[in-house]
């Protein structure tokens, strides 16, 4: 398969001195590609952490006990819900463990009194106390491509794209030696951002994500491939309606000349993912000043 995937700081976060707070990875397993985009908060200094955490924990998840190509639906869906559950709590659980690891904040004040033993009451109770895991909020997205199956997981505003094999238009039949009818792709939004006006994002770390994971299996016989990205870049990727002459509620469309373009780009140039950050980085990614991060998969064989 044809993995390749970048990340640009956004706009905003350049004016502002903040680094970028995306973060992707990739696990190609031979017959299965696991993919993962996460969005830190911006509102979290270390929320970079979070994302990277959240894209390596996601990996190792969705890389395990991956069920078979021929396998029915119901172990695929049952399976997908399952890692969505062991992602949130593996995350939670890594995310405790750095934040402990980096102690509590310094003490200024005066040391804690001893109780009548003699030993301060710290040592006495050593129970650990709490740890903030939204320091390391973050939102994720993943993918497990085995086809003809696609399972997506996630949590928060990152979305997903699918692309199929569309027969070519056959045309008048082509001259002596001439090149047969090329193949194109069609693109289908399957895991859409979150509606505009909804409840606040949710993140790895939010109380309940376990219970808002989103979590489904696609069968297409005629997958070629996958895309995520995080929210930073629905300005560029996805369509407005109206602009296939479609009612609002019919809710934003992936842009094919966005998706089926990168497609062909990276088939023709083997994956070299430069034409992608161009892309990221140009006038029209500008208009967001968020992050922007693709991650995708392409099928061999096209």
């Amino acid at each position: 398969m044809i993995v390749a995937g970048a990340s640009v700081q956004g706009t905003g976060h350049l004016a502002a001195g903040r680094d970028c707070q995306d973060a992707f990875r990739a696990a190609d397993l031979g017959d299965a590609v696991v993919l993962a985009v996460a969005d830190g908060a911006g509102s979290r200094e270390r929320s970079a952490l979070g994302a990277h955490l959240a894209v390596d924990t996601a990996c190792r998840v969705l890389a395990e006990e991956i069920p078979g190509p021929h396998e029915p639906p119901a172990a695929w869906t049952g399976w997908a819900a399952a890692r969505g559950a062991r992602l949130v709590a593996d995350h939670l659980r890594a995310a405790e463990g750095i934040l402990r690891a980096a102690g509590p904040p310094a003490r200024s004040g005066p040391a804690e009194p001893a109780e009548p033993c003699g030993l301060p009451r710290a040592i006495q109770e050593p129970s650990a106390p709490p740890v903030d895991t939204g320091a390391l909020a973050a939102t994720v997205a993943a993918a497990v491509l085995r086809p003809p199956w696609v399972v997506f997981v996630a949590v928060g505003d990152c979305f997903g794209t699918v692309l199929t094999r569309k027969a070519a238009d056959p045309g008048p039949p082509p001259g002596p030696g001439g090149p047969p009818p090329e193949a194109a792709e069609r693109c289908h939004l399957v895991l859409p951002p979150p509606a505009p006006g909804g409840p606040g994002p949710v993140f790895l770390s939010s109380p309940g994500a376990a219970l808002r994971v989103r979590s489904f299996a696609v069968w297409e016989p005629e997958l070629t491939g996958v895309v995520l990205a995080t929210d930073g870049c629905t300005a560029l990727t996805l369509d407005h309606p109206s602009a296939r002459a479609l009612p609002p509620q019919a809710g934003p469309l992936p842009s094919e000349r966005f998706f089926c373009g990168l497609a062909a780009t990276l088939r023709a140039n083997g994956g070299d993912a430069e034409p992608l950050r161009a892309l990221l980085s140009g006038p029209e990614a500008a208009r967001t000043g968020d992050d922007l991060t693709v991650l995708c998969a392409l099928t061999d064989g096209w």
